[in-house]
């Protein structure tokens, strides 16, 4: 089934998204590990392609790439506040590095939602 919605995927313009995007963008992988002659990440590319193929479900997978969304939101939540309360504490050290943390946490949520979109 999936074989077939690959087919038409590669007929239309819609970018591939879930279980066909991460067949897709292994399948690219698996073929530059074979133009290397790369034989050990060749088997894993394979083994990781089967395990998708058989395994891989649309639903389950925005699922998942959703729960990470929401994760990282309240992460972001929760870095923010740091943030304000290192702000009025003053100091100007902990305000640095609570800001770095924010910082690192909003681009895990960028990625997070960007994956969603895949």
């Amino acid at each position: 089934m999936l074989t077939a919605t690959l087919a038409h995927a590669d007929q239309s313009t819609t970018p591939l998204t879930g279980c066909a995007a991460k067949i897709q963008a292994i399948s690219a992988q698996l073929e530059i590990a074979k133009s290397h002659g790369n034989s050990n990440q060749q088997a894993g590319l394979e083994k990781a392609l089967k395990e998708v193929e058989n395994n891989c479900n649309d639903d389950d997978l925005r699922a998942k790439r959703e729960a990470k969304v929401s994760k990282a939101e309240d992460e972001v939540a929760e870095r923010e506040q740091d943030l304000r309360e290192a702000q009025a504490d003053g100091d100007q050290d902990d305000i640095s590095k609570r800001q770095r943390k924010l910082q690192e946490s909003r681009t895990e949520l960028q990625q997070a939602r960007e994956e969603l979109n895949k």
